[in-house]
């Protein structure tokens, strides 16, 4: 999961360096995403892994680094297969 996540990250989140060179609790704000690229992030993630981000997660600590995305997905993914 976290291959895929620095794969949307450098696609899509215009971070002013690589995402193989951030730490997984790296803060990606301090290493340039925006809040309107979150969007584009968002909806990359709800493609690559088939979930849906509900209002309530849609604030800034979700996008904070890659192991919130990851914590986060896991937590989607779960609620998915169990509904």
């Amino acid at each position: 999961m976290e291959q895929q996540l620095r794969t949307i990250l450098d696609e899509v989140a215009g971070l002013s360096r690589p995402a193989a060179d951030l730490a997984p609790r790296d803060d990606l704000f301090a290493a340039g995403l925006t809040s309107f690229a979150t969007v584009g992030v968002m909806l990359a993630i709800e493609d690559e892994f088939d979930v849906a981000f509900p209002d309530a997660l849609l604030v800034r600590s979700t996008f904070q680094s890659i192991a919130s995305l990851s914590a986060v997905i896991a937590g989607l993914g779960a609620q998915s297969r169990a509904a």
